[in-house]
């Protein structure tokens, strides 16, 4: 699959999930409702390695990065993202999270010697600027409670976890770990993590069996996590982590796509705009230079 491919199914669906994140609050425990989505998706990984015959047994040092990808990328990461969107709106945790393209530009500098270069500087800047045009006139009448400062801080904090966690996927893939394998076991610790978070909280593991809580959760689990972090976590590895990180600004832009469509929101000069600056970055970021012929 081509990057373009990878990198657009993971903007489409991380883009419909902030959606079904809200289906996901209310009845049943933020930790306990990630219990179930990455049990279940890692569950589907395991049984789609047994029909393709994907060996599943690796070595005790392998499980030290599956186990510290499934902490950060699918344990407390997570478990912010939710409590976050408890206290903001989905706009200010878009901006919030959209950090991440900042954080995994750094990291990579820190922990793998790797410069950005003019254009993606150039790219992340006119993302963020573009984030900021698009939910500004969304977020203008928010005032600055204690709980917004704490949804925010939990957001932020979410997003500095993923990208550590997108080192240590990084680091695995340069140790050749295969990314279905590695997200599997991952999923699964990550699952055992926040159980123990459950536990130490003292949630209960109800369920809501309501139409939008299950199908939410199925599309979380088959979609948002399966498919998505599949898709990202292969990109990431082809690419790095410090271009990769602009699915994040991507995926705010779908969202509102999704809110046009199918909440009636009105399209307006800063939505343009807005949605102009993110494409533009995008391309800074992601688009190949081309290399000038060589005269015979």
């Amino acid at each position: 699959m081509s990057n373009t491919f990878l990198f657009v199914t993971a903007v489409l669906i991380w883009g419909s999930t902030w959606l079904a994140i809200e289906f996901q609050l209310g009845v049943v425990a933020p930790e306990v409702s990630l219990v179930y989505r990455f049990l279940a998706a890692s569950m589907m990984l395991f049984i789609w390695c047994k029909i393709k015959g994907l060996p599943v047994i690796f070595k005790p040092k392998h499980h030290i990065w599956f186990a510290l990808m499934g902490l950060l990328l699918f344990g407390l990461n997570y478990v912010l993202a939710y409590r976050a969107q408890i206290y903001l709106t989905s706009a200010l945790s878009a901006i919030a999270f959209s950090t991440l393209l900042w954080m995994n530009i750094i990291n990579s500098r820190i922990f793998f010697g790797v410069k950005a270069g003019r254009r993606l500087y150039g790219g992340a800047l006119l993302g963020t600027v573009g984030i900021c045009v698009l939910f500004g006139p969304r977020i203008s009448d928010v005032s600055l409670s204690d709980g917004i400062f704490y949804g925010s801080l939990l957001a932020v904090i979410s997003a500095l976890l993923a990208s550590f966690g997108n080192m240590a996927s990084q680091s695995a893939q340069k140790a050749r770990l295969p990314v279905v394998q590695s997200n599997a076991w991952s999923m699964l610790y990550g699952c055992a993590f926040t159980a123990v978070l459950a536990f130490v909280g003292d949630h209960d593991y109800t369920f809501d069996w309501s139409f939008g809580y299950v199908f939410s959760l199925a599309y979380l689990a088959i979609f948002g996590s399966v498919l998505a972090f599949g898709a990202y976590l292969t990109l990431l590895g082809r690419i790095g982590a410090h271009k990769a990180g602009y699915v994040t600004v991507m995926f705010p832009v779908v969202a509102l796509i999704l809110s046009i469509l199918f909440e009636g929101l009105r399209l307006d000069p800063g939505l343009v705009a807005g949605t102009f600056l993110v494409l533009a970055g995008n391309l800074l970021v992601l688009a190949k230079r081309r290399e000038k012929a060589m005269a015979a």
